[in-house]
């Protein structure tokens, strides 16, 4: 496995160093992607990539996350790399817990790492309370508890089956891709392995959450799935009767 850490970055250019930092101090190669940033942001990313081990890849306009994020798997296995973690630019998500992550991915190669958080007392309410939504979505598009929690943006992905994917299937660009592209893998018949991680939201952090769009997009991404799930009903419903999570449904 040769692993390497993608981070979608959006104009957090003040919080983008100290996750970097993190990561190379756990010796993981890191592959910044600039989502169309602001000049001011653009230049800490250039800085940044001056360190060993720290590649920059820049999209010539805001694309959103989804699309950086691929864009950086894309670049990752270009790079010769197997295997990327998936990690937020803010300083949400504690590094600390990276390294069961990838124990994880070790015993289970094959398998999506997904992270499903512990919050502390900064999580607003309504954000904590209103991924249940989201929750309750994916448990019925597939038809199983396996996804703990959709939305988290700490993973590790297996790039090959992710990137095949990504070529044959429509998946959401902005906020809606970390959702989506979980439940298609897991038709796909990837495995999905949960491991717990800190998650804080800082009180000087900035968030590209677009409340009237995004909203739009998780709900038309889950009209979306719904119908995409219809057809693979029978499939699914024989995981359930053998007990074979594995079994592909796309």
């Amino acid at each position: 496995m040769k692993l390497c850490a993608v981070i979608p970055v959006y104009n957090h250019e003040r919080a983008v160093g100290a996750v970097v930092a993190a990561l190379r101090a756990l010796d993981l190669p890191v592959l910044l992607v600039d989502d169309g940033s602001s000049a001011e942001c653009a230049a800490v990313l250039a800085q940044l990539a001056q360190q060993p081990a720290v590649t920059l890849e820049r999209l010539p306009r805001n694309q959103g996350k989804g699309a950086a994020v691929l864009a950086g798997f894309r670049a990752a296995q270009t790079l010769g790399y197997t295997h990327a973690i998936q990690i937020d630019s803010d300083g949400q998500h504690d590094t600390r817990d990276l390294p069961r992550m990838i124990h994880a991915a070790q015993a289970h190669p094959d398998a999506v790492i997904c992270g499903y958080p512990i919050y502390d007392a900064s999580v607003p309410k309504a954000r904590l309370y209103g991924r249940y939504a989201t929750h309750i979505w994916v448990w019925i598009n597939t038809l199983s508890l396996r996804i703990k929690d959709s939305m988290c943006g700490l993973r590790l992905y297996p790039l090959a089956a992710t990137l095949a994917l990504a070529q044959r299937a429509h998946i959401g660009q902005r906020m809606d891709f970390d959702t989506e592209i979980l439940v298609r893998l897991d038709w796909r018949g990837v495995g999905i392995v949960n491991v717990p991680v800190h998650v804080s939201y800082p009180s000087d952090g900035v968030s590209h959450f677009d409340v009237l769009h995004d909203n739009i997009r998780i709900s038309l991404m889950h009209a979306r799935l719904f119908l995409g799930m219809l057809p693979r009903l029978p499939l699914l419903l024989a995981r359930i009767v053998t007990g074979r999570a594995g079994m592909r449904c796309a």
